[in-house]
């Protein structure tokens, strides 16, 4: 079976963990939510040695995920778990040694991925999953106030739902009030390369 690879997790990562260095100094273990291809755990998790990164998606992508585990040799990138946003949290974080844990989630290029459902069960699951005072990081495309940013995420918003017409770059102002209403208060909003953001929330 062939290793997945994703170009744009080559293009963002080094922008991305600029940011992440500063939001999870503090942080002990970080839930990614969506892993993919792995090459943002394993590069994220080499660049924070002070904590451990637990990949997680669906079962479907664990073999990318864990080849380049193995052939990191790292030992604070955990093997993943399967997380499906259909799912709660708690049956994937069932484990004794990630209850009460979690202190940091991190997303990248998901929530305009799945469903308006699934990103309201995502919040519901970082509510549920994240310690007071864990930050979560969010990195993707947003529209603000109703708008594109650029021509190249309208395009990209007329693929996306073109290919499920329940997917589609989010409202940035849409976010922000699941984020409030999970009990998340936005920190920052970070500009990044090709038209995306980088938003940190921290559960109060």
């Amino acid at each position: 079976m062939d290793i997945a690879f994703s170009q744009a997790c080559e293009n963002n990562k080094q922008p991305i963990i600029t940011v992440l260095q500063n939001a999870f100094a503090n942080t002990k273990r970080v839930l990614e939510v969506g892993s993919g291809t792995g090459q943002h755990a394993v590069f994220f998790a080499k660049q924070l040695p002070q904590l451990c990164w637990q990949p997680s998606d669906l079962l479907v992508n664990h073999h990318s995920i864990n080849s380049r585990r193995q052939s990191s040799g790292l030992t604070n990138m955990l093997a993943p778990i399967v997380l499906d946003l259909h799912q709660p949290w708690q049956l994937a974080l069932a484990k004794p040694s990630l209850q009460g844990v979690i202190d940091g989630v991190f997303t990248a290029n998901t929530l305009h991925i799945v469903s308006s459902a699934l990103v309201k069960l995502f919040f519901t699951g970082v509510k549920q999953s994240l310690v007071k005072g864990g930050v979560l990081c969010v990195y993707g495309p947003f529209n603000y106030q109703g708008k594109y940013t650029s021509q190249s995420n309208a395009n990209f918003d007329l693929w996306l739902k073109d290919r499920d017409a329940e997917s589609g770059i989010r409202d940035f102002e849409h976010i922000e009030n699941l984020a409030e209403e999970a009990g998340l208060a936005l920190i920052s909003d970070n500009p990044m390369p090709a038209n995306n953001r980088l938003l940190v929330f921290i559960m109060n």
